[in-house]
């Protein structure tokens, strides 16, 4: 019995992408169906960097179509293509830059810069082309982080920098330019205009996603970066504790009001689980995360321990992600990562290049 291209996608929509939980047809992830014979052959493109899954994917069609009556050889080759998305009405994506992820939590204190630097390198490791900025004016991190405390970015033509890099993501921080024991004594707009600078003045390459590492807080800084800045889509990080939850659905709310979505809710120091004997303690409470998240109806990205090694590696300038990249919690980040990736990959594709700009004349 000869197969057909309904046999096959048949076949397709009762396989589910592990990472969109759509089947592969719904999703129009298959294209490009061939049949010569009994052998088949096909294209699946992703949305969103999957380096470490392509091959289990790969795997799983193969095995599937082979299970058909009349199949013969079946080649699919899979794809990733990540392409730009809408931000805020008024604004245009950046240069260089397909899409914003901003990191952000209500208050400080909750491992939102731990959280964005292990986003952003997972995210790399996934096969994107990423770059990390550091918008914690009066506390930059990221310098020490990535090991890159001491180094300064240079400028070729004396307007742009060129951003470093470390661990095959690119990043800009403030904290290349100054002491790092300087105290940043700056008005709000001050800072608005520092971040400005580090946003537009860097020459990022092509990066399929920046993630900002956004200040604490929701004051006139927070507000007017989140209204200037062209951003995707927000990640929200707090602990469980019930004072961390009030402020971060204070961030959540800032960043509805300036027309941001929010792809979802990272729950930091979730659990701790004693080194010595493996007891396990909710130290700052548990299921807060998840409840806000029915509350706003927004996605409960994932929760992280309160782990010894996270901090150490940080510190150490090996954040989770590159210094233990075995690890469990490096296997959390790393879902994360490709959970936000496909939350992007579900908004509005930015069509500003698409329209000429028309003009109207007297003749």
């Amino acid at each position: 019995m000869a197969v057909t291209t309904e046999a096959v996608q048949a076949a397709l929509r009762e396989l589910i992408d592990p990472n969109t939980q759509k089947d592969y047809v719904s999703s129009r992830a298959a294209r490009n169906i061939q049949i010569d014979g009994d052998d088949v052959s096909l294209d699946i493109e992703l949305g969103y960097p999957a380096k470490t899954q392509i091959d289990d994917i790969r795997r799983t069609v193969i095995g599937r179509l082979k299970a058909l009556p009349g199949v013969g050889n079946v080649s699919v080759n899979v794809t990733v293509r990540i392409v730009s998305h809408a931000v805020q009405r008024g604004l245009k994506p950046l240069a260089g830059v397909k899409n914003i992820i901003a990191v952000a939590s209500g208050k400080g204190g909750v491992g939102k810069s731990t959280t964005a630097v292990n986003l952003a390198l997972a995210l790399a490791q996934e096969g994107a082309a990423v770059g990390l900025l550091d918008a914690d004016i009066y506390g930059p991190s990221q310098p020490q982080m990535l090991g890159l405390v001491g180094r300064q970015p240079e400028s070729r033509d004396g307007q742009s920098m060129e951003p470093l890099e470390a661990y095959g993501i690119q990043a800009m921080s403030i904290g290349f330019m100054i002491d790092v024991d300087s105290p940043m004594v700056w008005r709000g707009p001050m800072v608005t205009q520092a971040l400005e600078q580090l946003l537009n003045q860097t020459n990022w390459r092509d990066l399929d996603y920046l993630v900002v590492d956004m200040p604490p807080g929701t004051g006139d800084t927070q507000l007017t970066l989140a209204q200037k800045v062209p951003v995707t889509g927000a990640v929200i990080v707090t602990t469980p504790q019930d004072i961390a939850l009030i402020d971060a659905r204070k961030g959540l709310k800032m960043f509805e009001k300036v027309g941001i979505p929010i792809l979802g809710l990272v729950e930091n120091m979730s659990i701790h689980i004693c080194s010595q004997c493996g007891h396990e303690e909710h130290i700052f409470g548990h299921g807060g995360g998840e409840q806000m998240c029915k509350d706003y109806q927004t996605e409960f990205l994932g929760a992280l321990p309160l782990e010894l090694s996270i901090r150490e590696l940080a510190d150490a300038g090996k954040p989770t992600v590159v210094g233990a990249p075995d690890s469990r919690a490096a296997e959390i980040y790393r879902a994360i990562a490709r959970r936000v990736a496909v939350k992007v990959a579900e908004r509005a594709k930015d069509m500003t290049g698409k329209f000429p700009n028309i003009v109207l004349q007297n003749t």
